[in-house]
């Protein structure tokens, strides 16, 4: 066994290392025999140097082998499980797993915290107050069986390997590595064994993979290394050149998402993205599904009715549901367009920090998130806009003219544009 000094010693000059080597950095990872310096050694060289397949099907692997494995679809054969890369008010998760739900097939999701500039499908959840988001594999089968549908996190035994890496990948800036998120990625949601598995891969300003071609090669990894380890599985290219929908912040998201839900119809931009992974998903889980079914599921309510039965089965507030308030911070700011022209360009990676700066989001481990911070979008790509025409909302704990310029100056007037094409490619094995 060769001593971590070792191992990096001949990751150094950018050498490939065996199955049993990276083996051996996932175990220092779960048994604590690698300090934070190592893995972070570790982790700087694998962005910096790059991991090849094989050892990203190694690293994954190991990762995947370091907790349980629920093997769920073995009791639940059309099982189905998405995952996004991360993005600006993606909110998709909240709406398509009560959808799918709808229409008879069942979803169970391990949702994650917020990472670098985007906000964690776990961390909106809160704003449900008495959501319990604990799942094992006996709870979750408990709610596939009454509900057909479990949404939360996994409990510390599903890869802890990762649980510690994606820590420290976040503190050491060393998120935007293919391989590295493949790994973490793979390793949770192939732990819990769904039958088909739908990968969100965002491309655009506001995504980690900002260039199309990266997130193409992080599609192809994903989809990959998921069939090679025994699991069917595709992926969505998406924009994320804008906010999805048109509200990001916590609470304002999954308030978007209910009113979705309760009107029968949202922002077009969110609905074609949930859409396109709703029916690439159940296609793979064999119980295809077409955009008139999902409508109808949406339009006649029972989407919602499902919403509100999984909820209240996590242990919402059954009176909150009843009616519902998830207030917005109290401070609002106008931001408006400073010239007229055409929205050219929206710095929405900027956004996300801006709004995490701004109490909306986690700066360090353990910081308390303000559910109540929000932007409301409405200006979008290829919009033709007047001087001081409204391009959105802002609302702060505080009055801070400053924080809404900075805001505001994220949205670029120019002479010439047009809306982004929204869904890409989709890759399949």
């Amino acid at each position: 066994m060769l001593s971590p000094y070792r191992i990096l010693e001949k990751k150094r000059p950018g050498s490939p290392l065996s199955a049993d080597e990276i083996r051996q950095v996932v175990l220092g990872a779960t048994d604590g025999s690698w300090d934070d310096a190592q893995l972070a050694a570790f982790l700087t060289r694998a962005l910096l140097l790059g991991l090849d397949d094989t050892e990203t099907e190694a690293l994954t692997l190991a990762m995947l082998e370091s907790g349980e494995r629920w093997d769920l679809a073995a009791e639940i054969p059309t099982l189905a499980d998405k995952h996004s890369t991360g993005g600006v008010g993606d909110k998709v998760s909240i709406l398509l797993s009560p959808l799918l739900a709808a229409c008879g097939v069942p979803v169970a999701m391990l949702t994650g915290r917020g990472l670098g500039h985007t906000a964690g499908t776990a961390d909106k959840l809160e704003s449900l107050p008495g959501l319990d988001q604990g799942l094992d594999r006996s709870r979750t089968l408990r709610l596939l069986e009454e509900v057909g549908l479990a949404i939360g996190m996994a409990t510390a035994d599903i890869a802890p390997a990762d649980r510690r890496l994606y820590g420290l990948r976040d503190v050491t800036a060393t998120v935007e590595s293919v391989p590295l998120i493949t790994a973490s990625i793979l390793s949770k949601k192939l732990a819990t064994g769904a039958a088909g598995l739908v990968f969100d891969v965002k491309t655009g300003n506001g995504a980690f993979m900002a260039e199309e071609e990266q997130a193409r090669d992080l599609a192809r990894r994903l989809v990959s290394v998921a069939t090679a380890l025994g699991r069917s599985a595709s992926a969505v290219i998406t924009d994320m050149s804008q906010p999805l929908g048109r509200w990001v912040g916590h609470a304002a998201e999954v308030r978007e998402v209910w009113e979705c839900l309760e009107r029968g119809d949202g922002p077009e931009d969110l609905l074609a993205v949930t859409f396109a992974l709703c029916r690439e998903v159940s296609a793979l889980v064999g119980q295809p599904l077409t955009d008139e079914t999902l409508r109808e599921a949406l339009t006649s309510g029972r989407a919602r009715e499902r919403f509100v039965v999984w909820a209240e089965a996590q242990g919402t507030d059954p009176d909150w549901l009843a009616s519902p308030d998830l207030p917005l911070a109290p401070a609002e700011h106008v931001l408006a367009a400073p010239r007229s022209g055409v929205l050219v360009r929206v710095a929405t990676k900027q956004i996300g920090f801006l709004l995490a700066e701004s109490g909306g989001g986690r700066l360090r481990a353990g910081d308390e998130i303000d559910h109540g911070v929000a932007l409301q979008v409405e200006a979008r790509l290829g919009d033709l806009l007047e001087e001081e025409q409204e391009l959105g909302r802002l609302y702060l704990r505080s009055e801070s003219p400053r924080r809404a310029a900075q805001l505001a100056a994220c949205f670029e007037i120019g002479d010439e544009g047009a809306p982004p094409q929204l869904v890409r490619e989709t890759i399949r094995p």
